[in-house]
């Protein structure tokens, strides 16, 4: 074990412990029970790629993820209702005192959220033509069985951007669905307004990032509903997580341009020869984690104008936030 990997695995959060009822451990979450229809989601430094966790955290990676998905809720609160009550650690253990004394494995990497059932659907929005779309395109001239228009290249720009839903199959993959597919599972009412909410949050996702010189390339949201059948975004917003984002100045069509994601580690997999791509995985080089750590804190500096350690995070009225 390096001198880098033993101090970030000191330094930041690998899995939590925390004194609540634990709901669901997943690949890079926890998902703990916070009171009366309300739960405490929190975000580790776990990092995957090709659906298998890497050894080494990412220092500060579930801090980024939790606080730019409470600022970006923050600036949508007039357009879409969500399940958000509050990313402030203050506010948070003012509602779960049990908490206390724990904040070091929760605190910024938090969010307190309203209990909703999770609708089956992932709704993804391409505003440009890339990764599994492009390679459906390449074979079949389609895109989730339906045709797109011919003559397209890698990265180009979709005008309109297109509603491009999506399930979980048995193996826990993405399989892209057409619309037709998200009628049959939930309604003709309920598709079609999981499909406009989604292109509204990413038009105005697309125009923020594209004012701090970044394409938001795709992304994907999820819903729920309430006990009482209220529609909310749920999940991660906008992160670097669900999104594909691209620095403007590196885009052109018919090239990939470097993600502000976690790229290096997988380009730094990519490259790797003796690797299958499954369990157990590769140990990271320190230099390979610096550099994913680095692309976290720039998309949340980029996208916001304010420094990670300057971000205070916000509190929604009692039943979560929203228009």
């Amino acid at each position: 074990m390096s001198a880098f990997e033993s101090e970030s695995s000191q330094s930041t959060l690998f899995r939590s412990e925390l004194p609540l009822p634990l709901v669901h451990r997943g690949k890079v979450r926890e998902m703990y029970e916070a009171g009366p229809d309300l739960l405490l989601m929190v975000a580790s430094d776990r990092v995957s790629a090709f659906d298998v966790v890497m050894r080494q955290p990412v220092p500060r990676k579930g801090e980024v993820l939790t606080l730019l998905t409470a600022w970006w809720l923050d600036q949508l609160r007039d357009l879409v209702d969500h399940h958000l009550v509050s990313a402030d650690p203050e506010a948070i253990l003012a509602r779960v005192p049990a908490l206390s004394g724990t904040e070091s494995d929760w605190a910024r990497r938090s969010l307190l959220v309203r209990r909703t059932r999770p609708l089956p659907i992932e709704c993804v929005v391409r505003g440009y033509l890339s990764g599994s779309a492009w390679r459906e395109y390449q074979k079949l001239g389609t895109l989730a069985g339906e045709p797109l228009p011919s003559g397209l290249v890698e990265s180009q720009e979709l005008r309109p951007p297109i509603f491009s839903p999506a399930t979980k199959v048995d193996d826990g993959h993405d399989e892209n669905i057409p619309f037709s597919g998200v009628v049959e599972r939930l309604g003709a009412s309920l598709a079609e307004r999981l499909r406009d909410l989604s292109l509204e949050v990413y038009e105005q996702g697309r125009e923020r990032a594209a004012n701090r010189g970044i394409l938001l390339a795709d992304t994907k949201f999820e819903f729920g509903q309430t006990q009482e059948g209220s529609l909310l975004l749920i999940d991660e917003v906008l992160t670097p997580d669900s999104s594909r984002y691209w620095p403007a100045e590196s885009w052109r069509p018919g090239a990939t341009p470097p993600s502000l994601d976690k790229q290096p580690i997988r380009d730094w997999l990519y490259a790797l020869p003796d690797w299958d791509r499954t369990p157990p995985p590769p140990d990271l080089d320190d230099s390979v984690v610096r550099a994913a750590t680095d692309r976290y804190l720039e998309i949340f500096e980029r996208l916001t104008g304010i420094s990670l350690d300057d971000y205070a995070p916000p509190s929604f009225d009692g039943n979560g936030g929203g228009g």
